[in-house]
């Protein structure tokens, strides 16, 4: 039975990975400090081939046992939490990252790091590509996740050429479904809740900016592939279909049926315009491309945050 290690794991992303892990014969470890994860998450992994270690990475892992693969998915990842933790944020980056890839090395175990799509900043391409280097304020309030991230691949490809750790780099982009916090700060959890509660629904700026969505079980099977591959340069896993926030507010209120009113508020400082993957790379080198749409990932996570806020 092969072993895995996922690093924040009782996040919204490391809850499904482990999941989807235990689903095809693997043995999971998974370890969280829980500053933004919640164990509720992982109350449905029961059995022997799952085991919960609480844990900051940014300490020194110690971890008995072989491992074959480490899937380092700590960090705080949207906008209210890295705000709120800027420091822990840029450590578990950088401290964590060197842990997580010095317990892939001691273990001769394969490695995959979760980057994100905020590498790329404000971009000035569109779409991302894997080649864009990317236009990031590096002193600005975001500037402590996508530098810590930008850190993490650099340090992912150093322990890869220097020490010859197999490693493996996933940029994700927005992506979506059951487990997201309610406060989580970004646009489908506040867009639910507030619909839900019947609540003004609030807009960031004019609502021109694009996101690309992708629904939870797309992004964890491309993962997976990626992880299973050769390829240590990085990869793009997102949905490319792009739509602007105001289009994405409708929707939402739409499909709850609220009377909820949208409202605008002021754009927070180096908001991203567009977002949108250039999955070229995926398609053509995974044979990986979303199959399920922002309208049919909708109403599952609709019926989650029901269910989270007692309706």
């Amino acid at each position: 039975m092969p072993r895995a290690l996922v690093t924040g794991a009782a996040g919204f992303i490391g809850s499904h990975l482990c999941q989807y892990l235990l689903d095809r014969g693997f043995s999971v470890v998974g370890m969280d400090n829980l500053i933004t994860g919640d164990t509720a998450n992982l109350q449905h992994l029961t059995g022997s081939d799952f085991v919960f270690v609480r844990h900051d990475v940014t300490n020194y892992i110690n971890l008995e046992g072989p491992l074959d693969w480490i899937f380092h998915f700590a960090s705080p990842a949207s906008p209210i939490d890295y705000l709120r933790v800027p420091i822990q944020t840029l450590k578990v980056g950088s401290l964590g990252t060197h842990n997580s890839l010095g317990l892939a090395k001691a273990k001769r175990a394969r490695f995959l790091l979760a980057s994100t799509s905020e590498i790329y900043g404000d971009p000035l391409v569109h779409p991302q590509r894997e080649d864009y280097w990317g236009n990031v304020n590096p002193v600005g309030p975001r500037g402590v996740y996508d530098e810590a991230k930008r850190f993490a691949e650099a340090m992912t490809m150093a322990y890869h050429r220097v020490h010859g750790v197999e490693t493996r780099i996933i940029r994700i982009f927005n992506t979506f479904g059951p487990r997201m916090r309610l406060e989580d700060g970004r646009a489908i959890p506040a867009f639910f809740t507030q619909a839900l509660r019947g609540e003004d629904v609030t807009v960031f700026g004019d609502g021109s900016q694009t996101r690309s969505l992708c629904y939870i079980s797309d992004l964890v099977d491309g993962i997976f592939r990626l992880m299973s591959s050769d390829l240590t340069d990085p990869v793009n896993v997102g949905n490319p279909q792009e739509l602007t926030i105001r289009q994405l507010a409708e929707k939402i209120v739409a499909l709850t049926g609220s009377r909820s009113r949208i409202v605008n508020r002021p754009l927070p400082v180096d908001d991203p315009k567009v977002r949108q993957p250039d999955i070229t790379r995926a398609r053509a080198l995974l044979g990986w491309e979303p199959r399920v749409s922002l309208d049919e990932g909708l109403p599952p996570t609709l019926e989650y945050f029901r269910k989270r806020l007692g309706l």
